[in-house]
Parts: C-alpha cells; sequence; structure tokens
C-alpha cells in the first residue's frame, strides 16, 4: 500500500472558473473523436489553422518523376519544412527516417498506371496498415462525373467507415478528368459531395472565379492542390490566392519539389500560407534563401 504519510492535502480546486472549454481553427472538426481531433492537429497548424502539405506520391501511377528519383535525397530533407507529407506505405518505409516529425497523410487508393483509365482505382491499402505506420489521415481519390464514379464513392465511404473506428481522417481528392472543366461549379459540387459522404478534409483545385464559393459551400477544410509547374511566383500567387478565398492551406508536389531550389521554395510557401506574405514578398524571400543556400 502506497505511504500517504506527508501527503498535501488536495485545496485549490478553483470552484470560481468555470471547466476548460477547448477549441480549434480546423472546420467542422468540433464533434469529431479526441483521436481524429489530435491527428488532425498535426496536420494542421495549431495557431492558423492551416497546412503546408508536400506531395509526393506521383510516383504511384506515374513512375519515377522529375524531382522523384530519389526520395531519400530529394524529398526527405524537405520533409522539416512541411506541416504535412501526402505519399504511399511504400515511399515513407524505404525512403524517410522514423523520426520524421511532419503530420503523415497516406495515398490509399489506386490501381492503375498512366498507361491506363486512371479513375479504375480501388482501395490499394488497409486502414489497420495506416495505423500500424502511424498515419494521421489517407487519401482517397474521387472521380465526380467519371467513368467510375459510384466505384471511387464506395473506395471514399468504405475508408471512411473504418477511419471512424480507427480515429484516423479521411482526405478526399477531388480527381478531375481531361474531360471534366475545372470551374467553380463543378469543384463546387465534388467538393460537397465529398464532404457530405465522410471526408475530413478535401483537396481540390484553384478556379480563379468563385473560388470562395467553392470554400464556403464545404463544411469541412479545403486545400488547394498545386497542379502543374508554374513559375515560382505565379505558383505563390495562386497559393495566395486561394488561402485569402478561405483554403486551409495547400498540397503542393511538382511546384515545389520541381523548383530551381525546393527548400527554398517550401519556405517560401509557408511565409504565404502561415505568415500570410504577399506573393511578390514571398518570391524575394524565396531567391534570398536560394541564394544563401548556393553561397554557404
Amino acid at each position: 500500500m502506497a505511504d500517504l504519510d506527508g501527503n498535501v492535502n488536495a485545496k485549490d480546486f478553483a470552484p470560481t472558473v468555470p471547466a476548460a472549454s477547448f477549441g480549434h481553427a480546423i472546420k467542422g472538426a468540433a464533434a469529431y473523436d479526441w483521436g481524429m481531433q489530435h491527428r488532425l492537429g498535426r496536420i494542421f497548424e495549431g495557431e492558423t489553422g492551416r497546412t503546408v502539405m508536400l506531395a509526393f506520391d506521383h510516383g504511384y501511377f506515374q513512375g519515377p518523376t522529375s524531382g522523384l528519383e530519389r526520395l531519400d535525397l530529394n524529398i526527405a530533407p524537405l520533409a522539416p519544412y512541411a506541416d504535412a507529407l501526402m505519399g504511399t506505405r511504400g515511399a515513407l518505409r524505404t525512403s524517410f527516417p522514423a523520426t520524421t516529425r511532419s503530420g503523415l497523410v497516406l495515398r490509399a487508393s489506386g490501381g492503375p498506371s498512366i498507361l491506363k483509365d486512371l479513375s479504375d482505382e480501388h482501395p490499394a491499402m488497409a486502414m489497420r496498415d495506416a495505423v500500424r505506420i502511424g498515419a494521421d489521415a489517407v487519401a482517397v481519390q474521387v472521380f465526380i462525373g467519371g467513368e467510375h464514379e459510384s466505384r471511387s464513392v464506395r473506395n471514399l465511404t468504405g475508408l471512411v467507415d473504418e477511419g471512424y473506428e480507427a480515429g484516423i481522417p479521411v482526405l478526399g481528392v477531388t480527381a478531375v478528368g481531361k474531360e471534366l472543366v475545372r470551374d467553380a461549379r463543378y469543384l463546387g459540387l465534388a467538393t460537397r459531395i465529398i464532404a457530405e459522404l465522410g471526408a475530413q478534409i478535401v483537396k481540390t483545385y484553384y478556379c480563379e472565379e468563385g473560388f470562395e464559393d467553392v470554400v464556403a459551400g464545404c463544411p469541412v477544410p479545403v486545400i488547394m492542390a498545386g497542379g502543374k509547374k508554374l513559375p515560382e511566383l505565379d505558383a505563390l500567387t495562386m497559393a495566395s490566392n486561394a488561402v485569402r478565398a478561405g483554403a486551409a492551406g495547400v498540397d503542393m508536389g511538382r511546384n515545389i519539389f520541381q523548383s530551381a531550389d525546393p527548400a527554398a521554395m517550401i519556405q517560401a510557401v509557408r511565409a504565404v500560407v502561415h505568415d500570410g506574405l504577399d506573393p511578390a514578398e514571398a518570391h524575394e524571400r524565396y531567391l534570398e534563401v536560394s541564394a544563401a543556400r548556393r553561397a554557404a
């Protein structure tokens, strides 16, 4: 039995102080279980409620992509600058140290390569493996309007059900085929469907007209997809416009790892997303950091 002699009696119950109520800046997350909120908090920065996610999952359908030939050399060193990493379980296990502190979002759907119809996807991993690897979320593509729309929706809802059992959020990705227009009407439709079916985060493309309506009509955080490679200033401008329109951050891949200086670029993106830096000022920071890195 524990020795209770010498213990000080409890006395500071603060009866006049109301019980603490813990809030956060993550849209729509108040009703989630504690574990799911905790994982979302490892993806989104606590004060801004935003994220800079680094996507490098391109190899799961298109093989060794320019800038992703050596994940251990090209991407792993960028991890300290990313709030979250978005990749495959194979990439993480082979090319990243287990001491990586960034949030982890695992690609959980797949199947066809670029040689086939990309919408012909199935679940590509079990939720129990996401638990095993320590994932903070899993990502699944949803092809609204595509040939395999219903199957991709089933992929999403199945993972959402498994995610609630494990306390792991699901990131629904709006996959836009060549035949679909990336306008506010379509993106608003796709993001709302994905959120209504249970995804806790939605990733979608930016559109110049009406993007604020896309974000406002989605009850969970919307993250902007980086898309094709742009000049650095253009990419920073797009990220700034998306955040100012209400996006909860960006998930950039090619606009970071195909930049002339990926480490400098991701720091400039962080300045836009978290510090509200003007795109032109962020571009100047990119140039300054890049020059300093070359001189070192």
